[in-house]
């Protein structure tokens, strides 16, 4: 060895190198950024589904006749909503179902004395609070006589919670 001060500068340049590729490493990997749209993308795709299904359920197969959300409402078959819609959200290419629940609910107001009253359409499972529920709604117009009323063409309001098992 003709300069051994050459050869512990350079260990301890390689040394030092280490450490910060290292501490760098560490500091990378440790942090996480977790943007607001993050946390809220299986809501937003849950709330398109249902917004989507009702939007489908309102649309008349042609210009003549009604569409099926209005017969189901008029008649008040809940039944019937409730296999429809579940077939339209619960819908997979895979073999597996998926396990999205809902409730449903009609609003309407009263012509005798201007009060808005809601009944349930229709229920998959009951709704206990601790789920993440998210809201959606679709207008119609439907023919139909609610309790102390005439019947007539009246704007109602089909609201449905949905939330997965």
């Amino acid at each position: 060895m003709v300069n051994s001060d050459g050869q512990l500068y350079t260990i301890e340049g390689f040394a030092a190198a280490l450490i910060m590729l290292i501490s760098a490493y560490l500091v990378v990997n440790a942090t996480s950024i977790y943007t607001p749209g993050d946390t809220h993308i299986s809501d937003m795709q849950l709330e398109v589904m249902g917004s989507d299904a009702l939007h489908m359920m309102n649309t008349a197969p042609n210009g003549t006749t009604e569409s099926p959300l209005q017969s189901i409402v008029e008649n008040d078959d809940g039944i019937e909503f409730g296999a429809l819609f579940n077939s339209t959200v619960n819908n997979r290419t895979g073999p597996d179902k998926d396990h999205i629940q809902f409730m449903a609910n009609v609003s309407y107001v009263r012509l005798t004395d201007q009060s808005v009253n809601s009944s349930p359409l229709y229920l998959s499972r009951p709704l206990h609070g601790d789920e993440h529920a998210v809201h959606v709604s679709e207008w119609m117009i439907v023919n139909k006589k609610y309790p102390d009323d005439i019947k007539r063409n009246r704007t109602v309001l089909v609201e449905v919670f949905l939330w997965r098992d």
